[in-house]
């Protein structure tokens, strides 16, 4: 393997003058070509993730952080870092948060020992 495959390679500098240049409408054309940057239509508004948002489930119920991590058994950690968005909660926490949602009461009482 060679060296250059494995260094870190520096994004190229952006030319800010020449965005600066651009009218209203040349942004928003190059922006449209750009295919990672799509705007979202009603067509493929339905393939995008919701993500529970913990922090309101949470609220909701009234509880702490350290509460609430108690209760369902969620590394506070975790919990943390979901709320500050540092995070996002996989496929089975989203399930899971999903389920607290709909129905903390059954799921504290599942968790019961």
């Amino acid at each position: 393997m060679k060296d250059e495959d494995t260094t870190k390679k520096t994004p190229p500098e952006h030319d800010w003058q020449r965005f600066d240049a651009m009218t209203e409408e040349e942004c928003h054309a190059a922006a449209l070509r750009d295919p990672d940057a799509q705007p979202i239509t009603p067509e493929n508004e339905g393939r995008l993730k919701r993500t529970p948002q913990v922090k309101i489930i949470r609220r909701a119920l009234g509880l702490s952080q350290e509460e609430f991590a108690a209760r369902f058994h969620i590394p506070l950690g975790t919990l943390r870092d979901w709320e500050q968005n540092r995070k996002e909660p996989d496929a089975a926490a989203r399930a899971y948060l999903t389920v607290i949602a709909r129905n903390p009461q059954a799921v504290s009482e599942a968790l019961q020992p």
